[in-house]
C-alpha cells in the first residue's frame, strides 16, 4: 500500500495557519482541492511550502477531490497573494480567496470553455451534403473557413450536432485557438508632450521604472496609453489597465475595442456574473486576451506576458478596499509591475500626495502635460460666487440661474454638480429642532422625495417620511439644503424648457441606464446635466461650456486630514469636464468662502502649489505620507465593549518601541453604523518596517485578547488608511 502525504492547504477561513491534509500523492502548489472542514465542504488551494504538522497522520483528514481540469494557478499569483497578507496583516487564506474569482472560491469543478476553432478536413472538404439538407450545407460552407464552436451556433441551433459528428467521422478538424494579427485602427497624432511621455515609458519596456503621468483635463492621457499599448501587443505583451470606476468601463471598451478590433480585452468588475468574470480571468490567464481593464480586484488577474500596468486616476479613494482584505490596488498594481519587471505608469490630473511624495524622493519619474489635446481647446475660467448675502432659490443663486439660461439660448450643455444624491439632505422641524437622523448610524436619513421615503446612506434604513414631526407633533417639518433630486425639480421649474438629466446612483443602477445616458448626451438631447461625483471622472461631454459647482464648503472644514487633498482634486476634475471640444468652459463654485486658499489655488490650475501646501502642513503635523499608519478597529453593539477590547490591547502591548506612537482609543469619525458602535486605535511611526514588524509580532496577542472578548464584538486592521 503506498504511503499517503502531507499536503499543506490554504482555506477561506479567518485563521493565519494553514491545514494539513493526506493524499494519495503529492499536488504542485495552486492546486484546487475539495476538502472537509468541520461539517463543511471547502474549497483549497495546495501550498507546498508549509511545513507538515507534529501530529500522526491517522488524526488528519484526506483530501476529498482535486477539482479542476485547469492548471495550478500560477506561482506569481500565490506570491502576490503572500506579499499583499503580509504587508496588510491578514490571514493567507483569506488574502488568497478574496484574489479568485467567485467561481474558483467554490467547492466545485470549473469546466473551461471550448476555445478551439474548427474547419473541414481535407476529406469533409471531398463529401459535401446531399442538396436537400440545407442546414447542413449551410454548415459545410462555413466550415470551409475556421470558426469557434459560438459563431457555428449562431448560424443555426444544430450546429453542435453537426460538430460532434464531423469530428467524430474526421471530417472537421479541431484547432487550437491563435492570435489574430494585431490591428490598430485611428490612432491619433500626438503632441510634443504627449509624444515625450510615450517615448519616455516605452524606453523603460522590459524593465521596471514607475512614472507619473501628470496630465490636465482633456491633455489625452488616454491617446498615450493607447499607442503605449499598441507597441506593447506587437511585441506579444500583455496590457494590465486598472481604472477607478465601473460606470467608465463601457466608454473604455468601446474605445479600446475600436482601436485594437483583433485583440481579446478581458473587462474585470463586479457588475459582471461570476461566468463572465471567470471567463475574463481565464482569458488573460491563458492569454487570449491581451489587454485587461478593470477596477481594483483586477490587479490580482494573472497575466503570464504581462508587459506594462496603467493605473488611471490613481488618486481615487475607491482603489482602497474598505473590508476583509483592505488593499491598495495602486500600490499592489506598482509591487507587481517591480516584481514583473515591467513599467508601471500611473495617470491623473490630480495626484495623491503620497504618489507626489514619491515623485519628489526620487522613486517615480513625472511625465507632464499641461496643454489639452484638442486644437483650441483651453482650461475653463474658475469663478468662485460669494453666496453669502445671496438669497438663493432651491440653492441656486440668480446669476446662477442667469448663466444657465444664457448657455440654453447658445444651445450649449450645462452641468450642475452637487455630491448629494437625493431631495434633501436632512428633514427637519421648524419648531423643536428635531432632524431626521438615522437610528442606527451617525447620520443623518436623506429625504427621497419621489419614492416618499427617508433613507441613510451608510447604512441602506428606509422608512416613510413623517407627516409631522416625531417628536412635538408640529406638522410644519421642511426639508433643509439640496440634493440632485431637488435641483432636478427646481430647474425644471425655473427652466422648462430645458431638457435635464439627472446623474447618480439611484438614476444609473443598470448598465442599460449608462447607455441610454451616453447616447443621450453625445446626441444633443441634453441641455443641462445635474449629478454627483460619477460625472467627475474621466467622462467626455463634448459641448459641455458650464459647470456650476453647489454644497463644496464642507470639505474645507471637516476634521479627517485628507478632506481639503479630496475636496481640491474633485473640484479639479469637475471643473475639467467644461470647454473640451473648442467651446470656452466656464466654472462657478457658489461659496461662503471666496477667498479660502483652496479655492484661490483651483482659480489659477494651480495643483503643484496647493500639493506643496499641503505636504508641508502633513509634514509638520506628522500626518501621511509623512509618516505610517495602522489602524486597530473595533465594533460592538455598545460602545463601551469596543473600547474596552481596545484598552486592553493597549494594556497587555505596553509601551511601544521608539518612534512609534498609539494614539486613542477613540470613536471612529463615523462613530456609529449599522447600529454598531466604532472604535480605533491610530499605530503611527516614521519608519515603515518598524511599525509592521511590531504589530506582526503582537498579532497572536491582540488575536488571544479578542477570543477572550464579547462574540459580539468584530476588530479589523487597516494597512494605509484612507478613511479615519
Amino acid at each position: 500500500m503506498t504511503e499517503r502525504v502531507i499536503l499543506g492547504v490554504w482555506l477561506d477561513v479567518p485563521l493565519r495557519a494553514a491545514f494539513s491534509y493526506l493524499h494519495d500523492s503529492p499536488l504542485p502548489d495552486g492546486t484546487r482541492v475539495k476538502v472537509a472542514f468541520g461539517p463543511r465542504e471547502m474549497c483549497g488551494v495546495i501550498d507546498n511550502s508549509i511545513p507538515p504538522p507534529a501530529v500522526a497522520t491517522d488524526k488528519l483528514k484526506p483530501i476529498l477531490a482535486v477539482l479542476d481540469e485547469l492548471p495550478p494557478l500560477p506561482a506569481l499569483l500565490l506570491e502576490q497573494v503572500q506579499f499583499a497578507a503580509r504587508y496588510y496583516l491578514h490571514p493567507v487564506g483569506q488574502a488568497l480567496f478574496t484574489a479568485l474569482p467567485t467561481s474558483l472560491r467554490e467547492a466545485r469543478p470549473v469546466r473551461q470553455a471550448d476555445h478551439h476553432v474548427y474547419q473541414l478536413s481535407a476529406q469533409g472538404l471531398a463529401r459535401p451534403p446531399a442538396a436537400r439538407s440545407t442546414v447542413k450545407t449551410l454548415l459545410w460552407q462555413a466550415l470551409q473557413q475556421p470558426l469557434g464552436r459560438e459563431a457555428l451556433r449562431q448560424l443555426h441551433p444544430q450546429a453542435g450536432s453537426y460538430l460532434k459528428a464531423g469530428l467524430a467521422s474526421g471530417d472537421i478538424t479541431a484547432l487550437p485557438w491563435q492570435p489574430a494579427a494585431l490591428r490598430v485602427e485611428g490612432a491619433l497624432p500626438l503632441n510634443a508632450q504627449q509624444e515625450a511621455a510615450r517615448s519616455s515609458v516605452a524606453a523603460a519596456l522590459g524593465s521596471f521604472a514607475a512614472f507619473l503621468l501628470h496630465g490636465i483635463t482633456g491633455s489625452g492621457k488616454t491617446e498615450v496609453y493607447l499607442q503605449l499599448i499598441a507597441q506593447v501587443l506587437a511585441a506579444g505583451r500583455q496590457v494590465l489597465v486598472i481604472i477607478p470606476e465601473i460606470n467608465l468601463t463601457p466608454q473604455l471598451i468601446d474605445r479600446f475595442a475600436r482601436r485594437f478590433p483583433a485583440t481579446g480585452i478581458a473587462c474585470l468588475h463586479s457588475g459582471l456574473s461570476d461566468g463572465e468574470r471567470l471567463q475574463g480571468w481565464l482569458d488573460a490567464w491563458q492569454g487570449r486576451a491581451g489587454i485587461v481593464i478593470g477596477t481594483r480586484l483586477a490587479v490580482f488577474t494573472p497575466l503570464p506576458q504581462l508587459g506594462l500596468v496603467i493605473v488611471d486616476e490613481e488618486h481615487d479613494g475607491s482603489f482602497k478596499q474598505h473590508d476583509g482584505l483592505r488593499y491598495h490596488a495602486r500600490d499592489l498594481a506598482v509591487w507587481r509591475a517591480h516584481r514583473q519587471q515591467v513599467p508601471v505608469l500611473l495617470g491623473s490630473a490630480t495626484p495623491s500626495l503620497e504618489t507626489v511624495a514619491n515623485v519628489e524622493a526620487g522613486r517615480y519619474r513625472k511625465l507632464v502635460l499641461d496643454q489639452r489635446a484638442h486644437d483650441g481647446a483651453s482650461l475653463p475660467q474658475i469663478g468662485l460666487l460669494d453666496v453669502r448675502r445671496q438669497k438663493l432659490d432651491d440653492g441656486l443663486a440668480p446669476e446662477v440661474i442667469a448663466a444657465l439660461r444664457q448657455r440654453l439660448a447658445r444651445r450649449e450643455m450645462s452641468l450642475v454638480f452637487i455630491n448629494r444624491r437625493g431631495y434633501s439632505p436632512v428633514l427637519a422641524c421648524t419648531d423643536c429642532g428635531w432632524t431626521s437622523a438615522c437610528r442606527h448610524c451617525s447620520a443623518r436619513m436623506v429625504l427621497h422625495l419621489s419614492a416618499r421615503q427617508l433613507r441613510c446612506h451608510h447604512c441602506g434604513a428606509q422608512q416613510r417620511i413623517p407627516v409631522q414631526c416625531p417628536d412635538c407633533g408640529n406638522p410644519d417639518i421642511k426639508p433643509l439644503g439640496e440634493g440632485t433630486q431637488r435641483l432636478e425639480a427646481a430647474l425644471q421649474r425655473l427652466l422648462p424648457e430645458a431638457r435635464i438629466l439627472r446623474i447618480d446612483r439611484d438614476s444609473t443602477s443598470t448598465k442599460a441606464a449608462w447607455d441610454s445616458i451616453y447616447q443621450r448626451v453625445h446626441s444633443g438631447q441634453v441641455d443641462i446635466l445635474v449629478g454627483t461625483q460619477m460625472l467627475a471622472k474621466g467622462h467626455d461631454f463634448g459641448a459641455l461650456s458650464l459647470v456650476v459647482v453647489l454644497g463644496s464648503d464642507g470639505g474645507l472644514y471637516s476634521a479627517d486630514f485628507r478632506a481639503s487633498e479630496r475636496l481640491f482634486a474633485q473640484l479639479m476634475q469637475v471643473a475639467g469636464r467644461a470647454g473640451r471640444a473648442g467651446v470656452p468652459g466656464h466654472v462657478v463654485i457658489q461659496t461662503q468662502w471666496p477667498d479660502h486658499p483652496l479655492y484661490l489655488a483651483l482659480q489659477q490650475h494651480d495643483f503643484d502649489g496647493f500639493a506643496a501646501s499641503q505636504l508641508a502642513e502633513r509634514r509638520e503635523a506628522g500626518f501621511p505620507p509623512a509618516a505610517y499608519q495602522i489602524l486597530l478597529r473595533a465594533d460592538a453593539p455598545a460602545y463601551a465593549d469596543a473600547e474596552q477590547f481596545l484598552q486592553a490591547v493597549l494594556q497587555q502591548l505596553g509601551a511601544p518601541p521608539d518612534g512609534i506612537t498609539v494614539f486613542g482609543p477613540a470613536p471612529a469619525l463615523m462613530a456609529r453604523l449599522a447600529g454598531r458602535e466604532r472604535a480605533q486605535l491610530t499605530l503611527e511611526s516614521t519608519a515603515r518596517a518598524a511599525l509592521h514588524g511590531w504589530l506582526r509580532a503582537e498579532l497572536p496577542t491582540i488575536e488571544a485578547l479578542a477570543r477572550k472578548a464579547s462574540r459580539q464584538l468584530r476588530w479589523s486592521l487597516d494597512v494605509d488608511p484612507l478613511e479615519l
